[in-house]
């Protein structure tokens, strides 16, 4: 009986830790608990070094923090989900690499200083957590666009403009989408983000699918490595319905 007792206290320990419940925050966020369940759906996860976020210690610029998330020492990335604990929109973007590696460079809002997360699921549906703290001097979320506050950034919505790289590894694509991406929070100006962006291949096969959301900076800038394609399709649309689509050659 009492064999049978240490088995089952051992088994719930094990299960326990591979769930993540066990373990410390690393960034001692007081929201951590809310973000595993509103954004992890309360599901397996742990604090992995696999997954590298790259940010400066201290934001220059509110409104444009750039950020790297590499999650390529994983093996088997299905899906990445990167949010900032005490931006007032903790969600900022998702990730999934259809024929791609896991790897993404982006500009973000950051309304405070707060932890910035990616965390990477695994086909064994275990989410893969890394991050760092970003310090800020505020205002990042709640500030008006540039482009909303000149009045002249119609004429230019849904331009798209890129470049690619070749390397002998991977080939690196980087795009830029002129976008307001107001978040809501400035008085008067109602949320006017891209919802969703898609990277194809030259026959159309998706390489790799995006949702962004409010706190992605203004005119988003998105580097991706792309393996061996050097011509792609983008695709996408925001919360108002308009279309972005381009195509994209070396």
């Amino acid at each position: 009986m009492r064999t049978t007792t240490m088995l089952t206290v051992l088994f719930f320990l094990s299960a326990l830790a591979q769930a993540g419940e066990g373990e410390s925050d690393p960034l001692k966020s007081p929201h951590w608990g809310e973000m595993h369940a509103r954004f992890l759906n309360g599901e397996n996860y742990r604090f992995d070094d696999k997954v590298q976020v790259l940010a400066p210690n201290a934001a220059e610029d509110s409104l444009n923090v750039p950020v790297t998330f590499d999650a390529t020492a994983l093996e088997g990335v299905e899906q990445v989900i990167v949010m900032a604990d005490l931006n007032p929109i903790p969600g900022v973007l998702e990730f999934i690499p259809k024929a791609i590696p896991a790897r993404l460079s982006f500009r973000m809002k950051l309304q405070q200083g707060s932890p910035v997360r990616a965390a990477a699921k695994t086909v064994d549906g275990v989410w893969h957590v890394g991050g760092v703290w970003v310090d800020a001097s505020g205002g990042g979320c709640t500030l008006p666009s540039v482009g909303t506050s000149s009045g002249d950034w119609s004429s230019t919505l849904g331009h798209v403009s890129a470049n690619v790289w070749q390397r002998p590894d991977n080939n690196r694509l980087r795009v830029r989408v002129m976008h307001p991406m107001d978040t809501g929070l400035a008085s008067g100006i109602p949320t006017f983000h891209i919802e969703d962006l898609r990277v194809l291949d030259a026959n159309g096969a998706v390489l790799a699918e995006m949702a962004l959301y409010e706190p992605v900076s203004e005119n988003p800038m998105l580097s991706l490595d792309t393996g061996q394609h050097t011509r792609f399709k983008l695709q996408g649309h925001d919360n108002n319905g308009n279309r972005i689509e381009a195509e994209v050659t070396e």
